[in-house]
């Protein structure tokens, strides 16, 4: 009996010595029970109002937004075709086209904002990567919750270009489109990470 009242005795010592010095290690070292420091933290990025500041985020992202709907499609659907995937957005333009015709009218409040941008893609063709550039004609319009899609067209050329683009198509239920959605969804909520390819 008096051996196990010494070994209990024994385990106390040890259990309160290591919390001694654990606490004094805790008091000695800086770090403990601090926060990092803020610049170590990766803080979301506000989305931007401005659209010549938002475009560029936006573009930044896409290929990745893409390729995620895009891959949850072939996994949901389980097609034979292997899904093709955006490499690079960018050469984003801002000068408005009316819809009526191809000539320049001005934007207004009562108008959707457009932006023109491209995409290169690689698609696989009886197993074969093949190389596409799609043009697209995107509206946004600007709400209470922050900018949203309106709608979009796109048309196809291949890369390198040697042959004309094909006529545009209604390309707002599309990858794109709805990687777009998802992007503007996220910006909104902000939750993308500053500096990231989210």
């Amino acid at each position: 009996m008096k051996g196990e009242s010494h070994r209990s005795l024994t385990g106390l010592k040890k259990i309160t010595g290591a919390i001694a010095c654990f606490s004094l290690f805790s008091l000695a070292s800086p770090a403990w029970g601090k926060l990092p420091p803020r610049d170590l933290i990766r803080s979301p990025t506000q989305c931007p109002t401005h659209l010549l500041t938002l475009v560029p985020l936006l573009l930044r992202d896409l290929p990745s937004y893409s390729n995620r709907v895009s891959q949850r499609a072939y996994t949901a659907f389980r097609t034979a075709d292997l899904p093709g995937y955006v490499i690079v957005a960018d050469r984003p333009e801002y000068d408005p086209l009316s819809l009526n015709s191809e000539t320049a009218t001005p934007a207004s409040k009562d108008q959707p904002s457009q932006v023109f941008f491209t995409t290169l893609e690689r698609q696989y063709v009886s197993g074969k990567p093949v190389s596409l550039q799609h043009y697209h004609r995107l509206f946004l319009v600007e709400t209470q919750n922050g900018w949203q899609l309106s709608l979009m067209f796109s048309t196809l050329g291949n890369y390198p270009t040697d042959q004309p683009p094909t006529p545009p198509q209604d390309t707002s239920q599309g990858v794109i489109a709805q990687a777009i959605r998802l992007w503007l969804r996220d910006c909104q909520a902000g939750s993308l990470a500053a500096g990231s390819g989210s």
